[in-house]
């Protein structure tokens, strides 16, 4: 990071945060469906499109290093969280404990199947969602927020959302079943991308706000240096 400025920091911090908490719970709740508007969904659709509006947030502000620096971090949190449930499900259950060893073992045993497939998922969906955002931000000449964070959303949901339902639960349901949970997740996140839109935007004008033009312009100048682009090219 070439400027040392604590806003960044800040905002880094917070955003690493929030991907991390909503990744995590998305993980860890994945295993669980759930029936909405006639169709069967798993959990994990609730918190995980957060994790790619923050990944736009930090392709925003930050760029293309920082944002596969965060992916990994990702990726090693979810494999260390497969670890530690690996470990949790070996040590017996106390005879007074609320929680009995075959009731642990049905909800983390399955979440850690979700964990594998996401691993998976993740690096692929991630590197799909930067490059696209990337090209994307290219072509409009950093302009257009809307089309980059959407449409990298929307490309990389739709590797997400198979790759994880197929690994995750292909013991449990026929190819019939996997491929109607998939589209459902799919489509529901592509809606999602597109209703919380007008909250990036919103998002976007607060962080602007907080760092004020003259940081905004120069770590916005920096991200488009390090894509080759022109430094002079304003966001929008």
């Amino acid at each position: 990071m070439k400027f040392l400025n604590q806003k960044p920091v800040v905002l880094y911090s917070v955003l690493l945060s929030l991907f991390l908490t909503f990744l995590l719970m998305a993980e860890l709740t994945g295993s669980k469906l759930f029936f909405a508007f006639g169709f069967t969904m798993t959990l994990g659709v609730i918190p995980f499109p957060i994790t790619f509006i923050v990944t736009d947030l930090l392709n925003e502000y930050f760029g293309r290093k920082v944002v596969r620096g965060t992916t990994v971090l990702g990726m090693v949190m979810i494999a260390l969280a497969y670890i530690l449930i690996l470990i949790d499900i070996q040590i017996p259950a106390s005879p007074d404990s609320p929680i009995d060893d075959d009731s642990f073992q049905t909800v983390f045993a399955n979440s850690g199947r979700v964990i594998v497939g996401s691993i998976i998922a993740y690096i692929i969906g991630q590197l799909v969602d930067i490059h696209v955002f990337h090209f994307l931000r290219k072509k409009t000449k950093g302009k257009h927020i809307w089309l980059r964070a959407t449409g990298s959303t929307i490309v990389s949901q739709l590797i997400d959302s198979y790759v994880v339902i197929f690994i995750a639960l292909w013991k449990f349901h026929p190819v019939q079943k996997l491929l109607a949970i998939s589209n459902t997740n799919f489509f529901y996140k592509m809606g999602v991308a597109i209703l919380i839109t007008p909250l990036l935007y919103l998002v976007h004008m607060y962080i602007d706000r907080y760092l004020g033009e003259d940081l905004k312009r120069q770590m916005f100048e920096e991200a488009m240096e390090e894509e080759g682009m022109e430094p002079t090219i304003q966001a929008g």
